[in-house]
């Protein structure tokens, strides 16, 4: 079984042969190429190539200038170079542009094949790394934004327009609509993909706690802090922050803010010097920032500075015709999550899901999907596996349960729940989250039998 490919660059026939024989014996499948541009153009071709090999002296191109056009192109194979006239100096120049070993030519073909070993199991761990990456960027990627509506359309060519730049994007709408999943697509469409994206939420920490989380502090800086720490600002330094909830902050720490978008830099709790970095902003509310900050409770200069492109995403009540490749998607993902098969989705669940008004929008259709599964006994989805508030949607407004008392009002939730099961008490009971004796007992008591 062949344990991966290498590729030997040398201009000297019988070395390079000697070379790839050996490590074919190790059960390596060996490329040759006699000099550098046939190297690169083998390199170019295949792909999971894990090693080159290749000799510093070469009739068209050195090795020095192999390994940086290999390292400019971002391959995860590694690169050993081998010279008959080695040097400290040319060998620390090469260590430095990413040469995993330089190696003497006569070294012995033992010390070759352990460097090579080592230099092969590196890039296999470079290439899993990769791959998962890759995967990452696969869901948090515009492609992975299910959507046919015009409205959708729009708001997602607005998001590609804007992600290769570096400017400040606000995401505006309601809680539940995907405001992290756009922020995440946008970075990872932008220049800074490879660069780290960290995301807060600013209502999840008091003014104090989130100012550390963000900016970091010193050691002593406060009582507790015994040690210094990195702020979320240095943690997404080159890459992309994005601050959820951006409406909760509070009014001091959007000075700071602000100063850290026109400035690039800012100081930690408890420190004298500021410290720069440089990272891309993406904020997101479910308020109203502008009518904040008439009021005083958020920076009208900070609002414009964040805004300089805003995009707002759409409820789903206004987008409804995505429902249905939404369900699909969602039925995909926790049906493979819960190990269930799921044939079929039925009209009438998508007709009720269409007619439901969506307050929690795409995270509460996700909830109601993965809920459908965990109930269903065979593979398909039907209308009855939705809970009351989308079948029964006047149900609490229709004057035909105006309630006066308690009795009332559990006497028809019981009837309600029993028409929901088709009867079957075991299920209602199970619903209603009492005993099946305890139910009898309601039946009976409300002459319900």
């Amino acid at each position: 079984m062949i344990k991966g490919k290498v590729l030997v660059i040398d201009d000297e026939d019988q070395l390079r042969k000697a070379l790839s024989r050996i490590i074919e014996l190790e059960d390596y499948e060996v490329f040759q190429a006699d000099n550098a541009n046939k190297g690169l153009a083998i390199l170019e071709k295949e792909k999971d190539i894990l090693l080159v090999i290749c000799d510093v002296k070469l009739p068209d191109i050195n090795g020095i200038q192999v390994l940086e056009i290999i390292k400019s192109k971002n391959y995860f194979c590694e690169v050993i170079l081998i010279t008959a006239y080695g040097t400290i100096h040319d060998g620390v120049y090469a260590m430095k542009q990413g040469a995993f070993d330089y190696i003497t030519k006569g070294d012995g073909d033992d010390q070759i094949l352990v460097t090579a070993e080592k230099a092969i199991e590196k890039a296999k761990l470079k290439k899993r790394i990769l791959d998962l990456e890759n995967r990452l960027d696969a869901r948090y990627s515009f492609e992975k934004i299910v959507y046919q509506s015009p409205i959708m359309k729009e708001t997602v060519r607005l998001a590609k327009k804007v992600a290769p730049t570096d400017s400040t994007v606000l995401l505006i709408g309601e809680t539940g609509t995907g405001k992290e999943l756009f922020a995440q697509s946008i970075h990872n469409a932008s220049e800074r993909r490879n660069k780290p994206f960290v995301a807060v939420n600013c209502s999840a920490f008091p003014k104090e706690l989130l100012e550390s989380e963000i900016f970091g502090h010193k050691k002593g800086a406060f009582t507790g802090a015994n040690s210094d720490k990195k702020g979320l600002f240095e943690e997404a330094n080159e890459g992309t922050l994005f601050l959820d909830e951006i409406g909760e902050m509070h009014p001091d720490l959007q000075a700071k803010l602000l100063r850290v978008l026109e400035e690039q830099s800012f100081t930690k709790v408890g420190d004298t010097k500021p410290t720069r970095v440089n990272v891309r902003i993406i904020a997101a509310t479910n308020r109203l920032l502008l009518g904040d900050s008439e009021e005083s409770h958020f920076r009208t200069d900070l609002y414009y500075r964040l805004s300089a492109f805003k995009i707002n995403i759409p409820a789903l009540r206004d987008r409804k015709e995505d429902i249905p490749g939404l369900t699909e998607s969602f039925v995909k993902m926790y049906s493979t999550l819960v190990k269930k098969r799921i044939d079929t989705v039925t009209p009438d669940f998508i007709e009720k899901l269409i007619s439901h008004n969506w307050p929690g929008n795409t995270r509460e259709l996700k909830n109601i999907i993965e809920r459908a599964i965990i109930l269903t006994d065979d593979t398909s989805l039907s209308k009855e596996l939705l809970p009351s508030e989308i079948l029964y949607p006047d149900y609490n407004h229709s004057p035909e349960y105006n309630y006066n008392t308690l009795a009332e009002m559990e006497k028809n939730h019981i009837i309600r729940m029993l028409e929901f099961t088709k009867g079957n008490k075991s299920k209602a009971a199970e619903k209603l989250g009492i005993g099946v004796p305890t139910l009898y007992r309601k039946l009976e008591q409300y002459k319900l039998k």
